[in-house]
C-alpha cells in the first residue's frame, strides 16, 4: 500500500502537520476451524498482506473529523455526542472511540485519513481490520494502555453495539495478533491461543472467489447455531465444545436428522483443527490439504452452508489436483480457500477461471495470500 497517499490526503483535507502518524491493520484468511466460534471451539486464522491504513493526527479539539478515501466520503462527530454517524460505514470508527472511552482511555479529538485494499466481498474482514487500525491507533497516541486482546473486544463491541452484527472474536483477534509466517490457533471460550508455524515451501495458499452470494430466506445462520444449541442442552453441556462422539450418537433419535448432522459437523470440525496443528508441526501440508476437503464436504453436506459455484469450484480444485480446497467463511458464496503445488499452480488458475466461466458467465476473482504481520505503527 503507498502510504505517500494517505500523507497527500491529509495534506488535502486537514494541513500539513508533522504530528501525524500512520497505522495499519490487517484482513485475515481462516484456514480451518469453521462455525465453531459459536459452539466454543477453535478457529485458525492468519493475518495477511492486504488490509486498512490510516494516517491520524490529534486536532486539540473535542471533534473528530474523517475522511474514507475509498469512498471519497466524510464526516465529524463530537467525543461524547451520543448522535451515531448516518452513514453506516462510519459507525465502525464512531463505536470504537465510544468502545474505548468506555473503557477509561481518554480519547481527544483528532483528524484522520484512512483507506484500504482488502478485497470487498472475498470474507477477509475489511471492517475489522478498521476497527482495529483505530483502536491500535487511539490506544497508543492516547496512551489507552490496553492490551491487543482487549482491543480486539473493541472492535467487536463496536461492531456488536453500533453497527448490528453479533460477531464473533476471531476477525478483530488475529488483526491484532497476527504474526508473519504463523498461524493461530483460537480458543473461542478461553481467548487462550497458539502461534503454528506456516511456511509451506512447495505450496501456494490462494483465495478464489465466486462473486455470488446468496440472500436465503429466514435466518440460516441463527437456525444452524439453535440447532447446535439444542443438542448442546440435551447432552447436558454449555456448548457442543464438550460433547463427545459417543453422546452424540446415545442422543441421535432424540434431536433430529437435521440437527444431528448440524452437530456432526462441529464435532468433526473440532477434530479436524487438532489434525492440521498436529500436521503444521510436521510441515505435512499434504495431511492440512485432505482436512481441508473433509472440512468442505462437511459444511456442504452437513451443515449446509455451501452453494452450487462454490462446490463446483471445490470439485474443479480437486480435478486440478489441488493438496486442499474448501469454502472459507460464513457460506452461501463467496470464496474458496486453497493450498495449491506450485507446479500445479498456473494450470489450477486458468482452469477454474475458464470452466467456471463458461458454467456461471463469469469468471471468479483470484487474491495470492501470503501470511503477514499484524496491526502495527508504520515507520516514517
Amino acid at each position: 500500500m503507498d502510504y505517500n497517499i494517505l500523507n497527500e490526503e491529509m495534506d488535502l483535507h486537514f494541513g500539513r502537520n508533522k504530528e501525524t502518524v500512520t497505522y495499519f491493520a490487517p484482513g485475515r484468511i481462516n484456514l480451518i476451524g469453521e462455525h465453531t466460534d459459536y459452539n466454543g471451539g477453535f478457529v485458525f486464522p492468519g493475518a495477511v498482506e492486504q488490509g486498512i491504513a490510516v494516517s491520524i493526527v490529534p486536532n486539540g479539539t473535542k471533534r473528530v473529523h474523517l475522511w474514507a478515501k475509498d469512498l471519497q466520503q466524510s464526516t465529524w462527530f463530537d467525543l461524547g455526542d451520543n448522535k451515531m454517524p448516518e452513514n453506516m460505514h462510519f459507525r465502525y470508527v464512531y463505536g470504537v472511540v465510544c468502545e474505548l472511552m468506555a473503557r477509561g482511555v481518554k480519547v481527544k479529538g483528532f483528524d484522520a485519513v484512512y483507506m484500504g485494499d482488502v478485497p470487498l466481498g472475498a470474507g477477509m474482514s475489511s471492517s475489522a481490520a478498521l476497527e482495529s487500525c483505530f483502536a491500535l491507533a487511539l490506544n497508543d497516541l492516547f496512551d489507552g494502555g490496553l492490551d491487543r486482546m482487549t482491543l480486539a473486544r473493541v472492535g467487536q463491541a463496536a461492531e456488536h453495539n453500533y453497527v448490528g452484527t453479533m460477531c464473533g472474536i476471531m476477525d478483530q483477534f488475529i488483526s491484532l495478533h497476527g504474526r508473519e509466517g504463523s498461524l493461530v490457533r483460537l480458543d473461542c471460550r478461553s481467548g487462550e491461543y497458539e502461534y503454528f508455524p506456516w511456511h509451506p515451501k512447495g505450496y501456494k495458499l490462494v483465495l478464489v472467489n465466486s462473486c455470488v452470494k446468496h440472500e436465503l430466506v429466514g435466518s440460516p445462520y441463527n437456525d444452524r447455531r439453535r440447532s447446535c444449541e439444542h443438542v448442546a442442552q440435551l447432552a447436558g453441556v454449555e456448548t457442543l465444545r464438550d460433547c463427545t462422539w459417543e453422546k452424540l450418537e446415545e442422543l441421535k433419535s432424540q434431536v433430529g436428522e437435521e440437527d444431528y448432522k448440524r452437530a456432526k459437523y462441529v464435532l468433526g470440525e473440532y477434530d479436524r483443527v487438532m489434525a492440521v496443528c498436529d500436521a503444521l508441526q510436521k510441515d505435512d501440508y499434504e495431511t492440512v490439504g485432505k482436512q481441508m476437503y473433509l472440512t468442505h464436504e462437511g459444511l456442504s453436506k452437513d451443515y449446509e452452508v455451501s452453494c452450487e459455484e462454490i462446490d463446483f469450484l471445490v470439485e474443479e480444485a480437486r480435478r486440478c489436483g489441488v493438496t486442499g480446497s474448501r469454502i472459507m467463511g460464513g457460506g452461501f458464496g463467496g470464496c474458496t480457500i486453497n493450498l495449491v503445488k506450485d507446479e500445479l499452480y498456473d494450470n489450477f488458475i486458468a482452469t477454474a477461471k475458464a470452466k467456471f466461466n463458461e458454467k456461471y458467465g463469469h469468471e471468479p476473482v483470484v487474491y495470492p495470500v501470503i501470511i503477514s504481520d499484524g496491526a502495527h505503527k508504520c515507520e516514517a
